[in-house]
């Protein structure tokens, strides 16, 4: 892991309780919170079929997926059966539990090994998702760590794609590598990757262009920009970024399965969360895939992008902006 300055370090930290009530007021906002009005609702009653039946429902609304769902109200029905819950409260708390559960073992953060120099991250993802935009928050992180960068832009497809990325790595002091609008993506890789080398730069963001992961013949053009990359450094990449859109619901399942095969998904960021009511998506991919969840984004501001939390995020899921400061704390201590 490349190290952080003690003072840069402080400020990412004391950054990330902005961030969780960010992700409260913004993650399926408005009435859409799987809690929403259950205790209002079943205000003295038993925990019974017909309260569970309207918890799946909720489930299976905000795409948390059938896979998913099934296993968490498998384990609800049980600790119901052994009496271990007896009233709303306590099952909105046994939910959250199973939600955290589910999650944690993807909340691992993006780490920069020192031994690759540069540490190259291929970014991938289909049309819209918000791959571009990603790039450059990632960009600003890395420069506010004290690391140097050269954003890459292998989309060279896209109108403007390349104007876009110049203008995040001006936004961000990173250094910037492309070629003319038409040119081969691999070819744009290889000679970035051989400027980066040369620079001594320490982080190679490279964007490419958006494809749907069903339309083959692009798919294997993200491998072949795999392959070049690895005959300047046969370690490259180091980490295959996959940009997510979770409006996409389950489209988005699809996506990241396509892609893992194709080019080996190591991480994921999921955008947009702010602009869906369906946030249920990431408890099925992280079901279904257990590919690591590095980053999720709120917004289109840097401060709306930060490090998956499963705690702060099943609190969001469930409570809305209504999210106790006991969650908040929780990450914040994390």
């Amino acid at each position: 892991m490349f190290r952080r300055a003690p003072e840069q370090a402080a400020a990412s930290a004391d950054e990330r309780p902005g961030f969780v009530a960010r992700l409260r007021a913004r993650l399926n906002r408005g009435a859409s919170w799987l809690s929403r009005d259950l205790t209002e609702l079943f205000t003295g009653r038993d925990i019974d079929a017909a309260i569970l039946e309207e918890l799946e429902t909720r489930l299976i609304s905000a795409d948390v997926g059938v896979q998913a769902t099934e296993r968490i109200l498998t384990a609800l029905r049980a600790r119901v059966a052994r009496r271990e819950l007896t009233d709303v409260g306590a099952l909105i708390g046994a939910l959250r539990d199973c939600l955290v559960e589910i999650l944690a073992p993807c909340a691992q953060p993006l780490g920069l090994a020192a031994a690759h120099r540069p540490f190259v991250i291929l970014v991938v993802g289909v049309n819209g998702s918000g791959k571009t935009t990603t790039i450059g928050k990632l960009a600003r992180r890395c420069a506010a760590e004290g690391l140097s960068v050269l954003l890459a832009a292998a989309d060279t497809f896209r109108a403007a794609a390349i104007e876009q990325l110049e203008v995040w790595a001006q936004r961000s002091g990173a250094e910037f590598a492309a070629q003319q609008p038409g040119a081969d993506p691999g070819a744009v890789v290889f000679d970035a990757l051989q400027a980066a080398r040369a620079r001594g730069i320490d982080v190679m963001l490279a964007d490419t262009a958006g494809r749907l992961h069903s339309q083959s013949h692009l798919m294997e053009e993200l491998k072949k920009v795999r392959r070049v990359m690895q005959r300047v450094d046969p370690s490259a990449p180091h980490e295959v970024l996959l940009v997510l859109d979770a409006n996409q619901g389950q489209n988005a399942l699809a996506q990241a399965q396509q892609f893992s095969a194709a080019v080996g998904v190591t991480g994921l960021v999921l955008t947009k969360l702010d602009g869906t009511a369906r946030g249920g998506i990431v408890i099925a991919i992280a079901q279904q895939l257990r590919i690591p969840i590095r980053f999720i984004g709120v917004g289109e501001s840097p401060e709306d992008f930060g490090e998956f939390d499963p705690v702060a995020f099943a609190a969001a899921l469930l409570d809305g902006p209504q999210a106790g400061s006991a969650a908040a704390g929780q990450t914040g201590a994390a």
